[in-house]
């Protein structure tokens, strides 16, 4: 029995603190998991970021409300939820995830979960479990599925790795230079095909 695994932001929507970066026009921002491995060290720096700018919760969800899924991504999902189950692992928030869910049609998402304090400022975070998407993936392996993954950054690769396939998805050149081993896909319609293959 076969589930896909796929990360959602770089994959199936475009990257949120991008988005708001280019929106309050704060550079520092721009970092990702594409640029920091280390997820704690990560929100560590964004979270003091906010609070400098005196910025919380609602001014990113202003941000997301506007997010449109990536061209072809809800044909993509819609399709592939025709041939196998699938679960979008993501280390964003439920705070932050809904109207995207709601674009792509109400995939199943596991994600991780904001600290909001009553004047909606952001004072911390809670992750799901240690290494959220690789001890997803080995959960599921543990009750009998095979996974197959796809993703495009650092947090990714645990699943990709320890999955039956996985795939590289609109990834940095850095990242397939470092896993040459790691098929690489740039169009939803190559990364459908892979799939395909490995469920035949």
């Amino acid at each position: 029995m076969d589930i896909v695994c796929l990360d959602m932001e770089g994959v199936l929507v475009p990257e949120i603190w991008i988005a708001f970066a280019e929106v309050t026009g704060i550079p520092a921002l721009k970092r990702t998991t594409r640029d920091e491995p280390d997820y704690d060290k990560l929100m560590q720096y964004r979270l003091d970021i906010l609070h400098e700018h005196g910025l919380g919760l609602k001014e990113i969800q202003d941000t997301i409300a506007k997010i449109d899924p990536l061209p072809g991504a809800r044909a993509f999902l819609d399709e592939l939820r025709t041939l196998t189950q699938v679960i979008i692992l993501s280390d964003t928030f439920t705070q932050f995830a809904k109207p995207l869910m709601e674009k792509l049609g109400w995939p199943t998402l596991f994600c991780n979960e904001l600290e909001v304090a009553e004047d909606g400022s952001i004072t911390g975070y809670k992750l799901r479990c240690e290494q959220t998407k690789l001890t997803t993936v080995r959960a599921l392996q543990s009750i009998g599925f095979d996974t197959i993954a796809s993703g495009d950054s650092h947090n990714d690769m645990g699943m990709i790795q320890a999955s039956k396939a996985g795939f590289l998805f609109r990834s940095t050149e850095q990242l397939k230079k470092e896993h040459p081993e790691i098929p690489a896909y740039e169009s939803f319609d190559d990364l459908l095909a892979a799939i395909r293959g490995v469920l035949a």
